[in-house]
């Protein structure tokens, strides 16, 4: 009965499973694996599942990624022999990866699944640019549909030698394959994001932020309708040693930490006022840190539900994510906790050197897309 199941009706029992299980079902037989293969899952119904974290190399390690399973608490070896060498990430696409080539000083763009095994070259830039900040704003988690946002950079001047600030902007939409010019930017904006950009950006209620990495450290955004550029400051920015940009329920969220004490994240309210929502437990800080009393070399990264501290791939994590919910006097229902993960030191019994990351929380999708 199960193997001649309609492939809507199995389509739909598959969307319950965790990615591990699912890609055990759709190796079980034919019927199943051509339903595993061709149906989008994630579409089908919420999101049942925490995000899992996926570690890319952020230099040339040999072919492999390293992925953590939140539900068996587990690490694995993915491999990344499919893509064309050398890359390094960007940035994560719903549950697509944004690469960019390292060949060039130039960002050449590449979208892939590490899951299904597929990448696609996104088209060159209108204008040729090093070291532009580059943003994603997700419009379809589940089709998907995106568009990526290329602000500044150094470009060639037109007359006389020499290189320019570029005080454009340039966007690529997903559906329609192509970049193209969006209103220019002022120029102090695209100085700063040039120099002291490491591309991590947020999109929060409609505007794309980027946090720049220079003592003291500020956060910048364009409001995308209205191309309007604006400029917050960040809390205790004097003092953070880190500091990383993210995002919680809809409202834009700061992560930092200080020499010799905790790390804090704060939220951004109604009135653009950063306010204090937790600390890193003191404990956790400490195994984090291995002894040492610096913030300085942690990364950030945020799935649903979830907000990672992680640093290189060998080493430990701290995690703060959404767990049992409770309702609450407001009627909303959040129950948060600190938790700490193992790092991934050990895959099949191979040891795994330590080397540096870009981490990303990822929900597996093991459907083609009709992207690709």
């Amino acid at each position: 009965m199960w193997s001649n199941l309609p492939f809507d009706l199995l389509a739909n029992i598959f969307s319950f499973l965790s990615p591990d299980s699912l890609a055990r079902a759709r190796s079980t037989c034919r019927h199943w694996h051509v339903c595993a293969a061709t149906y989008p899952f994630n579409s089908l119904s919420p999101q049942r599942h925490p995000p899992w974290f996926l570690a890319l190399p952020t230099r040339s390690h040999g072919l492999f990624s390293y992925l953590h399973n939140p539900i068996t608490n587990s690490w694995h070896q993915l491999s990344l022999d499919f893509l064309p060498q050398p890359t390094r990430p960007v940035s994560l696409l719903g549950s697509l990866v944004l690469l960019r080539s390292t060949n060039s000083t130039v960002p050449h763009l590449i979208i892939c699944n590490p899951f299904t095994r597929q990448h696609k070259y996104l088209p060159l830039l209108n204008i040729s640019r090093t070291n532009p900040a580059i943003g994603v704003v997700i419009l379809d988690e589940q089709i998907p549909r995106f568009r990526i946002y290329v602000a500044g950079g150094m470009s060639s001047a037109a007359a006389g030698g020499g290189a320019k600030y570029e005080a454009t902007m340039e966007m690529y939409d997903s559906e329609q394959n192509k970049w193209v010019r969006v209103d220019p930017m002022p120029m102090e904006f695209a100085v700063r994001l040039t120099v002291w950009t490491p591309n991590e950006s947020v999109y929060c209620n409609g505007v794309l932020y980027w946090m720049t990495s220079a003592r003291a450290f500020s956060v910048m955004g364009v409001e995308i309708e209205s191309n309007s550029w604006r400029e917050l400051g960040v809390p205790m920015a004097e003092k953070l040693e880190f500091a990383a940009l993210t995002r919680r329920r809809k409202r834009l969220t700061v992560v930092g930490g200080t020499w010799r004490d905790r790390c804090c994240v704060w939220e951004l309210d109604e009135g653009e006022k950063w306010v204090m929502i937790g600390t890193v437990p003191v404990e956790l800080g400490m195994r984090f840190l291995e002894g040492k009393k610096s913030w300085s070399s942690s990364k950030c990264a945020r799935g649903e539900g979830r907000i990672c501290l992680y640093r290189e791939v060998g080493c430990g994590m701290v995690v703060w994510r959404e767990e049992e919910e409770e309702e609450e006097e407001d009627g909303e229902k959040r129950k948060w906790e600190w938790c700490w993960v193992e790092g991934c030191e050990v895959v099949k019994g191979q040891r795994v050197l330590n080397f540096g990351i870009k981490g990303v929380m990822i929900n597996p999708n093991l459907s083609q897309s009709s992207i690709f």
